[in-house]
């Protein structure tokens, strides 16, 4: 559009200018070589132009025959490189299908067309088409070669890593993660096993830096960074806690400080401070983590904060973490423990019931049933609490990939990923074993009377007869309401009885089946005019 709107200024341009000179005739004169040439101005004008389109018109044949070789080798390689980058492109996007022939094919052909020193992916192309045919060594090699090239080293490393990992060494993975993450540490995948090898070995200021390098190029989200930060702060605390007191001080306190709701590292801060009498400020931790999220290892180390103290001023300080949480059930189990220190068994079995009914545990019952055998030793008790225990869901604990353990870690055992543990119910059980409603009062069981027996033994026949409800039925029955009536069987009556006459076996008694849910009261009373006589 713009060239357009150029050429159309020029051509107005020379318009106007030929039209100025149209409006102021005159004459040119030229003399040459002895003659001389008179002519209108416009005339000359236009020779001049046409002089000057002529000699541009020379020059650009010149130009062109002089640089017809090189225009006609630069189309011929442009039209070649063009199909190189087809058939790249038709290569990669059959390796990305999984369709190593093809791959391989359209490798060879780009290979032909295109140098692949001029190319890089042509080398991606034919590592990837060797891992499709099953050639991982080959392909390895490909890899190893690419290490050379610093444009594609991060390629060969990272191809590399993954040849690695399925083939199960961890230590080479890590290896060639760890050259990539010294490189270029926004690569997820070579921070990620980096960060994981340094874990596992221990180092965590090595594992800080490169955390601080993840947050510095925006790879992880600050929130996630300081999170990260915090565990791997709460780690080194832990390992020094022993060796070096004021560098695992100033770290659990950089810990507590990112995360105060964070158990782990506040109880570490706490123990510290305790150490070096700070009472004071270790409780306030403690205090502003228990508000947060009550855990019964805070509640540990805050009433046993002081080694000397009596149970009694351990209880008052149990009471002091209910106040700062109430109606929660790990406040009620902190004070009945130390309830229980005390003796106060009162206090400790109110608590702990307290406890069950806000949060039904099998570890709310273990404590009823310390507390039950310490006041009355009722065996019996005991032993009905631990069943309960039993069938009662477990206590929350530090669970990281089907690990339960007791004590936090900053890495999961099993895929050595960091910060893998949370603290939650163990979902081993899925549900509980009996649906027992112990807790709850037994409804008494309704007794069914049982109705009169409407048999009538005589001698002779025995005849059945369906009663109906009406004035004859009733006139029947008159006469034997009250006790049954039963004919006493005599000698001569048997001696009636007919040799050929079958033998009638006794009737048994139903036997009622354990899960037989028995007959409604109501029921058998509505039904008690339909049923059968026996005369």
């Amino acid at each position: 559009m713009i060239r357009i709107l150029a050429f159309l200024a020029v051509v107005f341009a020379l318009g106007l200018g030929f039209a100025w000179l149209a409006d102021r005739p005159g004459e040119m004169l030229v003399t040459f070589n002895g003659y001389q040439y008179q002519v209108s101005l416009m005339v000359a004008a236009v020779a001049v132009v046409a002089v000057v389109a002529a000699v541009m018109i020379v020059w650009w044949l010149i130009k062109a025959l002089w640089n017809s070789p090189y225009t006609i080798s630069r189309y011929f390689r442009v039209r070649r490189r063009d199909r190189g980058y087809q058939a790249l492109s038709t290569g990669m996007i059959a390796a990305g299908a999984g369709d190593g022939a093809l791959a391989r094919k359209k490798t060879k052909e780009a290979a032909k067309l295109i140098r692949s020193d001029q190319e890089p992916l042509i080398q991606l192309l034919d590592a990837q088409a060797s891992l499709l045919e099953g050639d991982h060594e080959g392909a390895r090699e490909k890899f190893e070669t690419m290490l050379d090239d610093p444009e594609m080293r991060l390629l060969g490393l990272r191809g590399l890593y993954l040849e690695a990992e399925r083939l199960g060494d961890r230590n080479a993975a890590r290896h060639y993660a760890g050259r990539a993450a010294a490189v270029a540490p926004q690569l997820a995948w070579a921070a990620e096993s980096t960060l994981e090898d340094l874990t596992e070995r221990g180092d965590w200021d090595g594992a800080l830096k490169l955390v601080d390098a993840q947050k510095s190029t925006r790879q992880i989200e600050r929130d996630a960074a300081n999170r990260r930060r915090a565990v791997l702060l709460t780690a080194k605390a832990q390992a020094l806690i022993d060796s070096d007191a004021n560098a695992a001080r100033a770290a659990a306190l950089e810990a507590n400080r990112l995360r105060p709701d964070f158990a782990p590292a506040a109880v570490v801060a706490a123990k510290l401070l305790f150490r070096q009498n700070d009472v004071r400020k270790g409780s306030k931790i403690l205090e502003a983590a228990w508000k947060a999220e009550p855990h019964p290892e805070i509640a540990e180390v805050y009433t046993h904060a002081r080694p000397g103290d009596a149970v009694l001023d351990r209880l008052n300080r149990a009471k002091k973490l209910q106040e700062l949480k109430k109606n929660h059930a790990e406040s009620s189990l902190a004070v009945a423990r130390a309830a229980l220190d005390a003796q106060d068994f009162s206090t400790a079995r109110r608590e702990a019931e307290a406890a069950i009914r806000m949060d039904r545990r099998d570890g709310a019952y273990l404590l009823l049933a310390d507390i039950e055998e310490a006041e009355t030793g009722d065996q019996g008790k005991v032993r009905q609490l631990l069943s309960k225990a039993v069938r009662a869901p477990r206590d929350p604990a530090w669970v990281a990939d089907g690990v339960v353990s007791e004590r936090w870690a900053p890495v999961s055992p099993i895929t050595g990923r960091l910060d893998a543990f949370e603290w939650r119910a163990p979902m081993e059980r899925l549900g509980q074993l009996i649906d027992g409603h112990e807790d709850t009062p037994e409804a008494p069981v309704p007794a069914i009377a049982a109705p009169a027996r409407p048999v009538q033994e005589r001698a002779g026949t025995v005849e059945h007869t369906a009663e109906t409800p009406g004035t004859a039925t009733e006139e029947k029955t008159d006469d034997r309401a009250g006790e049954d009536h039963v004919t006493p069987i005599t000698a001569a009556a048997f001696a009636q009885v007919p040799e050929d006459a079958e033998a009638v076996e006794p009737a048994q008694e139903l036997t009622r089946l354990p899960d037989d849910p028995g007959v409604d009261p109501d029921d058998a009373a509505d039904k008690s005019t339909r049923r059968f006589r026996l005369f």
